[in-house]
């Protein structure tokens, strides 16, 4: 068998292979089979040109895949969030306490800004805070965020 396929293996039989397997990269999605076929192809165009063994072409296979594999995942990989999932951009936007919060109560913040759609909020804080204080946010969970009192600066 292994002699078969040293003698009949020809540079064609890579292309088609690497043509193959981006066929099924689309079905799949994980970037790693779009890899094995970019090194598949990338092997039969190098056997174009040398004459390669079966262990070369083989060695060659997995090296220009592993490459081809890191470089995607490098490029293309998602950006980390921190905590507190799609509300992260709200954490640090100032606003004024409407209804003053009780420390670990409830109170409402007004915000110049919208967020998530809105700019009247349910707000917790760790101390009391009076009505016209201006505050920052320091975390959401969920429909709830915590705020923290802060001076403005002139």
């Amino acid at each position: 068998m292994l002699q078969f396929l040293t003698n009949e293996l020809l540079w064609w039989h890579w292309i088609i292979f690497g043509f193959i397997l981006l066929i099924l990269e689309i079905f799949t999605g994980t970037f790693i089979i779009l890899g094995l076929g970019l090194g598949a192809i990338i092997v039969g165009v190098i056997d174009i040109i040398l004459i390669l063994s079966l262990n070369s072409k083989l060695l060659l296979w997995i090296i220009f895949s592993l490459i081809f594999i890191t470089i995607l995942f490098k490029f293309l990989k998602k950006t980390k969030q921190d905590s507190s999932g799609q509300s992260n951009y709200a954490i640090g936007v100032k606003g004024v306490v409407e209804e003053p919060i009780d420390a670990y109560g409830r109170g409402k913040v007004k915000f110049n800004q919208p967020i998530l759609g809105n700019t009247i909020w349910h707000a917790t804080a760790k101390e009391d805070i009076p009505i016209l204080s201006n505050v920052r946010v320091v975390d959401v969970k969920g429909n709830l965020i915590e705020v923290k009192k802060y001076k403005k600066r002139i």
